[in-house]
């Protein structure tokens, strides 16, 4: 997969990547714009690839500081969509939306019931879900003029399912880097303690770990803290906490040229969605020696429940992450290669036969 450096946290007028090659080195695609300035509507729907079916995405809603960072964040994820999709075994594309969001939203209703008739003009190619800065009451709205939405509150939130799966996915990469088949004592310091961040601590510390966590809102930390005896670290610290497994929770870009280094574990795995900044990350994190399990293997519980109709089905589902990552790892040791490269390869053989884009 490839990432831009360019994005951590702006785009500068120095460095503006041509976003249309962009698009196409990553085999978009289509993109769709949409201003509505009554409602302060301003999104845009990324469609990768529908080979396998409609392109499903979740919606996120963020004040991003220029449209070309927007956009940008928002091919990149739709990207790692139709990967995870693949993998995943679903009969779906990848896509994603994105809504720059205001200073002030004057109507949060009106301004999601316009994103649903943007995401119903689209006649389906595109399925919405919910993402950062978007929660089930959002998706509410956005039905009322759409049925191509999905996590709407009769479905309920997916990041129980979610962070059920990152479970599975760090006990796979426990088991085969550390040979350690219980989560008893391993420490895992999770970088974010919102929606997913919160659930998947929860399942860590009743299988026994110790947590260390961080978050830019301090209630979310205090409550982590009280209900699972988690240490606490500023934002800026958690990178140089010595832990077993760093699960990065929060958004994405996180492991970059300034982060990497400061490093001290043996695992990486967590919910971010493109936790790396840069497709090289992968081949460093694998000449250190760190274990790197593909964020859209890991995170995929979320899109498995907003496809997945039946309660046992998806529990089967979920659980089978961590098989798939048993599999992504070993392939990776027999290849000497990041499991990345591997899984890489694998989803394009899925996505378009044996050349890639």
């Amino acid at each position: 997969m490839q990432y831009v450096k360019a994005l951590n946290n702006k785009v500068t007028d120095s460095v503006r990547p041509d976003l249309f090659n962009h698009a196409a080195s990553l085999g978009f695609g289509d993109i769709h714009f949409k201003i509505e300035k009554k409602t302060g509507l301003y999104a845009i729907v990324a469609i990768h690839n529908t080979r396998l079916g409609p392109a499903l995405g979740g919606c996120r809603c963020l004040p991003y500081p220029s449209t070309e960072a927007a956009l940008i964040d928002v091919l990149n994820l739709a990207h790692a969509m139709s990967y995870k999709a693949a993998m995943a075994g679903l009969p779906l594309g990848g896509g994603k939306s994105v809504i720059i969001r205001p200073n002030h939203i004057e109507d949060r209703v009106a301004l999601f019931e316009a994103y649903g008739r943007f995401v119903d003009e689209l006649g389906g190619r595109f399925i919405s879900s919910v993402d950062s800065g978007t929660d089930t009451a959002d998706m509410d709205a956005a039905a009322h003029y759409s049925n191509f939405i999905r996590s709407t509150s009769d479905r309920g939130d997916p990041s129980p399912i979610t962070a059920l799966g990152i479970r599975r996915g760090i006990q796979a990469a426990v088991k085969h880097k550390l040979g350690r088949a219980q989560l008893e004592g391993i420490h895992v310091a999770i970088q974010g303690a919102g929606h997913v961040g919160y659930h998947l601590a929860k399942e860590l510390h009743y299988l026994g770990a110790k947590l260390t966590m961080c978050d830019n809102k301090q209630a979310a930390m205090e409550r982590c803290a009280a209900e699972f005896n988690a240490d606490l670290v500023a934002p800026t610290d958690i990178f140089k906490v010595k832990a077993d497994v760093f699960s990065p929770c929060a958004l994405g870009a996180v492991i970059n040229d300034n982060t990497l280094p400061q490093l001290d574990v043996a695992i990486i795995a967590g919910a971010t969605n493109n936790p790396l900044a840069d497709v090289t990350h992968a081949q460093d994190l694998h000449q250190r020696g760190i274990l790197y399990a593909p964020d859209y293997i890991i995170n995929a519980g979320g899109l498995m429940q907003v496809w997945i109709q039946d309660a046992i089905q998806l529990h089967n589902k979920v659980f089978s992450i961590y098989d798939t990552l048993i599999n992504i790892f070993e392939q990776a040791d027999n290849k000497n290669a990041s499991p990345l490269t591997v899984v890489d390869r694998m989803a394009e053989e899925i996505l378009y036969g044996s050349e890639p884009g």
